[in-house]
């Protein structure tokens, strides 16, 4: 039984392999209604609103385990990732919680004025807004 089979068990309180059917049918592309009408035997007599939960909490969940591997891949990437972190990370059980552990650590974007200044451009920019020189002419030794 998987980690998230046995957290879906332990929230909406009914039996493993009720829960392993409602997946297995869910995968398959059968929808709730469907499987709430047609399907109750193999899902031993599951309900409409169970299904719903269930469904729901499963893609919140299966989110959340894809995110959580993609944080520790990228703390990995980074040398960052120790056990004391890996720890909070798996413990982390809504997105939220996981997104503030992985704040601090979040690679920053660089916007083009950020590329453009590291590369030197940020001084000729200022001249240019102050209208002190032309783009043409401050831009002709670059």
């Amino acid at each position: 039984m998987t980690d998230l089979v046995q957290q879906l068990v332990k929230e909406l309180a009914v039996r493993p392999n009720q829960v392993e059917a409602a997946i297995k049918l869910i995968d398959e592309g059968a929808s709730v209604p469907f499987i709430a009408r047609y399907r109750k035997e193999v899902t031993q007599g599951l309900d409409d609103t169970q299904l719903r939960q269930l469904d729901t909490r499963l893609s919140y969940l299966r989110d959340l385990y894809e995110r959580r591997e993609k944080v520790i891949e990228s703390l990995k990437e980074q040398d960052k990732l120790s056990d004391d972190l890996l720890a909070r990370v798996n413990a982390a059980e809504t997105k939220n919680a996981l997104e503030e552990i992985y704040a601090p650590y979040r690679p920053k974007r660089t916007s083009k004025s950020f590329k453009a200044k590291e590369a030197g451009l940020g001084p000729i920019a200022a001249q240019i807004f102050a209208e002190q020189v032309e783009p043409s002419e401050a831009l002709a030794g670059f």
